[in-house]
């Protein structure tokens, strides 16, 4: 999600609720300035931002690894 430094201070309350969620770009004349994250990602998803291959259902990373060793 992109919000413009504006926005994102007349509603600082709403997008820190939302940053817990998913990350919030914020802008300033266009340009992004700064990333609000959640400071404990889940496994997966950080998984899945770094190499873009995990599913969206629960899985966990010891049934990643399962598969792999499976595979081979």
């Amino acid at each position: 999600m992109q919000v413009t430094a504006t926005e994102f201070k007349m509603n600082m309350g709403k997008y820190l609720s939302l940053a817990s969620r998913r990350d919030i770009y914020i802008t300033k004349n266009g340009q992004r300035i700064a990333k609000l994250t959640n400071p404990s990602p889940d496994r997966v998803a950080m998984l899945d931002s770094l190499v873009g291959i995990a599913r969206t259902e629960d899985i966990t990373l010891d049934d990643i690894k399962r598969e792999r060793l499976e595979k081979q």
